[in-house]
């Protein structure tokens, strides 16, 4: 069967900002750059070696309707919710947050200096399922499983499929892929991302090139329809995000941490909020 290259069909910069309680950080998809690529709503990366720019976290918010997945490269953090579950990420490990109906909750760093670095996706939900009761999947960093590929690449499969590798992320509704791939110098490596799902790559390190266009570190490749994405690292390696989802092609209403389908849905939870129904 022939392959269908996906191309770079937008390149996108990200915009320095600060949320929670004054976290500096890079936002990706969100911006006035990109709005969202259904069903992704918003992308996040923040580092820094300065306490300053992370000391404050996020302290207790609330979410409906859509899920939040935390990645985690290093740093350590808390998080804690008002139906009383918690944990902590460590370096290496995930966490991908089914909001649903709704919950508060908050992410501190536990650590009070060094390098804290990390991502934050926000992935939409169906209308039949932005109602669905929370869930929590924590993902250390040991049950993230990797393929060793043939010229030294690695691959870690955070969720759906890659490599002849399952991620653990199971039972999301958009059906993703999240990949997390270094590729030593002057190598490359063909991705397979299934048919008409929304994808984009993220260069994380380094320099490469997703099928011929040039994405260094801080860039994101928004990719066209097709089923495979080929990737080359320049002459200092890279380390590169593959991510992919199930458009959801449904109206988006959003007002600060909730996400639903209709104005009318969006002033019920902030009705729920203000009156406390919104806590598990």
């Amino acid at each position: 069967m022939d392959r269908r290259n996906r191309t770079v069909s937008k390149k996108v910069e990200g915009v320095r900002t600060s949320d929670g309680a004054g976290v500096r950080l890079t936002r990706i998809i969100g911006s006035g750059r990109m709005m969202e690529l259904d069903p992704f709503l918003l992308f996040d990366e923040f580092k820094s070696d300065n306490p300053d720019d992370y000391i404050g976290g996020f302290p207790d918010h609330p979410h409906r309707g859509f899920e939040t997945v935390t990645y985690l490269i290093a740093g350590v953090v808390d998080h804690a919710d008002s139906a009383g579950n918690s944990g902590t990420l460590q370096p290496g490990g995930a966490q991908w947050m089914t909001a649903g109906r709704g919950l508060v909750h908050s992410e501190l760093p536990k650590q009070k200096e060094g390098m804290l670095w990390g991502f934050q996706l926000w992935v939409n939900l169906p209308a039949d399922s932005k109602m669905v009761p929370p869930r929590y999947q924590d993902i250390p960093p040991e049950a993230i499983p990797h393929a060793r590929l043939p010229g030294g690449a690695v691959a870690r499969v955070l969720a759906g499929q890659a490599f002849g590798v399952t991620g653990p992320v199971q039972g999301i509704v958009t059906i993703p892929l999240y990949v997390d791939i270094s590729l030593p110098p002057d190598t490359s490596l063909s991705v397979p991302v299934e048919e008409g799902k929304s994808a984009f790559v993220y260069m994380i390190q380094g320099e490469g090139k997703a099928d011929g266009t040039t994405l260094t570190a801080g860039t994101l490749g928004q990719l066209s329809d097709g089923d495979i994405v080929k990737l080359a690292a320049g002459n200092s390696g890279c380390r590169v995000f593959v991510v992919a989802a199930r458009p959801l092609n449904q109206p988006v209403a959003r007002w600060g941490p909730f996400v639903m389908n209709t104005d009318e849905e969006i002033q019920q939870a902030i009705e729920d909020y203000r009156a406390g129904r919104i806590r598990d």
